[in-house]
């Protein structure tokens, strides 16, 4: 079984000796499946229009599969659209009917998961004793104490958004054409994927949900040179990629590696509402950018908003998703800024 320190290593690795063990993953998992039993999950971001490179430099007619939320920014769903044998599908429910139901997307899917839970369950649940850190959970990564005053709030959070909005119609796809995902999430994006490498490695034969992920070992640093090395085409939204070289040498001059990539766009371009990790982020923050660059869906998701008679939480309404009251009374038990908008 893969350690950290194994992770570490791959993770340090050469960019051109990635690729070549990219594309090892990529063929190994086409022996067994074919490109006849093999999809490519497609977001239409930067990390899954690698991914679609990468295999289909390998087995050109391996199909692709858009999930089409409608939570996606415009700019990515024309993008989707310039791609051939790409099929779009899309959820059951509407993103507000997913708030209604089960709550806002805030804080993380493991402390959401907590909060929703635990205020289903009361004091006998396990999130509940997870979100308190009772018992064996006190000093464990699944404690998330922190968010305990959420526990109370005048709505919901929850973890249900994602299952619904996105693995479900991509289960969907897989049970009726029995094909098997290549996805390009990554190890470095976090703990829960890094513990699935470690527990599966890239190609995940084993597991219940059998996927292959061959950009594991990656960071986003080795997207950015590999795009901008091999001159792909990715989302408008993004922007340019460029380097952050002030001095023009393309290396710094301190440590002596090569100045890091950025986007001058968008860095990341999932669910434009989605508010996981938004406390966490820097600078700009993303519903600060939204309100810049997509004024229209800005409003939409900050605007409107109503307390429901019939349990008292605060949900979406006519006018919109009402996101703004939530972030102004976590700001209040959090302090200022805690969310950004």
């Amino acid at each position: 079984m893969p350690t950290i320190e194994d992770l570490k290593n791959y993770q340090s690795l050469p960019l051109d000796l990635k690729v070549e063990l990219t594309q090892d993953r990529i063929r190994q998992f086409l022996e067994v499946f074919g490109p006849e039993g093999t999809y490519i999950s497609f977001s239409g971001g930067k990390d899954s229009t690698v991914l679609l490179h990468l295999v289909r430099d390998i087995a050109p007619t391996v199909p692709a599969l858009f999930v089409n939320t409608g939570l996606e920014y415009p700019e990515i769903q024309s993008f989707v659209k310039t791609f051939d044998n790409v099929e779009i599908v899309r959820p059951k429910m509407l993103f507000p009917e997913v708030i209604k139901k089960y709550g806002y997307p805030f804080i993380s899917k493991e402390a959401s998961k907590n909060v929703y839970y635990a205020r289903r369950s009361g004091p006998n649940g396990i999130h509940y004793k997870k979100l308190f850190g009772i018992d064996d959970f006190e000093k464990s990564r699944f404690a998330t104490t922190k968010y305990i005053p959420l526990y109370t709030a005048d709505f919901m959070i929850s973890n249900n958004c994602c299952d619904i909005m996105k693995k479900a119609p991509a289960h969907a796809y897989e049970t009726r054409t029995k094909r098997k995902p290549f996805t390009g999430q990554m190890a470095s994006e976090s703990l829960l994927r890094r513990q699935k490498w470690l527990q599966f490695g890239c190609n995940a034969f084993d597991n219940k949900h059998v996927v292959s992920n061959p950009l594991s070992f990656w960071t986003d640093q080795d997207v950015l040179r590999f795009i901008k090395a091999n001159g792909i085409k990715i989302a408008s939204v993004y922007g340019d990629i460029v380097q952050e070289d002030p001095d023009g040498y393309g290396y710094d001059q301190t440590f002596g590696d090569i100045c890091p990539y950025k986007t001058t766009g968008c860095d990341r371009t999932g669910c434009i509402f989605c508010g996981f990790g938004a406390h966490l982020e820097k600078g700009e923050g993303r519903f600060v950018r939204l309100k810049r660059t997509h004024p229209k869906q800005y409003d939409y998701c900050m605007s409107g908003g109503a307390y429901d008679p019939e349990d008292g939480l605060w949900k979406p309404n006519e006018k919109g998703l009402g996101m703004a009251h939530c972030i102004d009374e976590m700001n209040k038990i959090f302090g200022k800024d805690f969310i950004k908008y």
